[in-house]
């Protein structure tokens, strides 16, 4: 399957969550174009979509809750999986599933949500930023689990196969039970009867 996976990144960590993402779904044949949302005009050349976002001071980031609402009714039409990274101390349903992901997960019929813990850089914060995460007292490093991220991400890649194996099946069975031209598609036209021979 061709997978679109769309993903928020403030400063780089989700990013690059999102990549590991993309090569375990790769190992699981499917192709994936990993983008930013602000750059997606058109969901039609993808079979499936990923969609994650870093999580500030309780909510997905702004090109996330944008992409989720201008393609609310065509992400309800494909498998849908949600990602978010968050705070290294509160990877929780509170913060990193805020109130509009949770109606979007509603809204979309996505198969799932997955919280996973962040990376966390003072140095490449602004001041607002450094703030927040004071208030929060949030340690500082890497705190991120790619083990986790790539077990998600092959789970997601071995449902996507199955989908498609299914999608085959299906196609399969339309095809034998389609009529075919001189199987009884047909009218049989009957044998004329061969004339009298004549007597005397």
């Amino acid at each position: 399957m061709r997978v679109l996976l769309a993903v928020a990144s403030r400063h780089g960590a989700t990013r690059e969550i999102a990549d590991r993402i993309a090569t375990e779904l790769a190992g699981e044949g499917h192709v994936v174009d990993v983008v930013d949302p602000v750059d997606v005009d058109d969901l039609g050349p993808y079979d499936a979509v990923v969609l994650g976002s870093a999580v500030y001071t309780g909510h997905w980031l702004p090109e996330a809750r944008v992409f989720a609402r201008r393609f609310g009714s065509e992400l309800a039409g494909r498998p849908l999986w949600l990602f978010s990274s968050g705070l290294a101390t509160a990877p929780s349903a509170a913060t990193s599933a805020p109130a509009q992901l949770r109606e979007l997960l509603a809204r979309s019929g996505a198969r799932g949500h997955e919280s996973f813990a962040g990376r966390l850089d003072l140095a490449a914060l602004s001041r607002a930023e450094r703030a927040i995460i004071a208030a929060a007292r949030a340690p500082e490093g890497d705190q991120r689990d790619m083990g986790a991220v790539a077990s998600w991400a092959r789970r997601v890649g071995a449902e996507l196969a199955a989908d498609d194996a299914d999608v085959a099946d299906d196609a399969d069975a339309a095809d034998l039970a389609a009529p075919r031209p001189g199987l009884g598609s047909s009218p049989v036209t009957p044998l004329a009867r061969p004339a009298p021979l004549p007597t005397g």
